[in-house]
């Protein structure tokens, strides 16, 4: 049924919670875990120059060793805790907008499902820091597994 399932991290608690739910699935079905880190190279924008993102784009990090550190550790985390329960995984790094890259990455490796964890927001907050999560859903048509982070376990 899921051979394939994607778990895009950005090593959030949200996206923790999301992790474990991915790794159960995988070891339920036999899957192979995809972890995805993305380089949100839009908030990126406002803070550094266009040479430098596009130099990020182009998974050039250079200088900027903080990011390809922080993305290498929420990814070998999510392979770590895999392997811990025997599920296979691949992990990648890109960059770009999270959830472009996020529906592109699980059309490229034909993801039968994408797991990711959402803060929960509504209202005003949701539309003023926007989700990706939600931007997610409305352009991918493969299933989209949504841990909300307000959950009660």
């Amino acid at each position: 049924m899921y051979d394939t399932i994607l778990v895009p991290t950005d090593g959030s608690d949200v996206a923790e919670l999301a992790v474990e739910r991915a790794i159960d699935l995988a070891e339920t079905y036999g899957a192979t875990l995809h972890t995805l880190y993305v380089v949100d190279t839009d908030a990126m924008d406002l803070s550094l120059g266009t040479e430098q993102v596009d130099r990020i784009r182009a998974g050039k990090f250079g200088e900027m060793e903080e990011v390809e550190r922080k993305a290498r550790d929420a990814t070998d985390r999510v392979v770590e805790r895999a392997e811990e329960s025997g599920v296979p995984t691949v992990e990648h790094i890109a960059a770009g907008r999270p959830h472009t890259v996020i529906t592109s990455y699980a059309d490229e490796h034909d993801a039968d499902m994408i797991v990711m964890g959402s803060h929960g927001r509504s209202g005003v907050s949701r539309v003023l820091l926007g989700s990706v999560a939600e931007r997610v859903l409305r352009t991918t048509h493969r299933p989209v597994l949504v841990v909300d982070a307000r959950q009660d376990d």
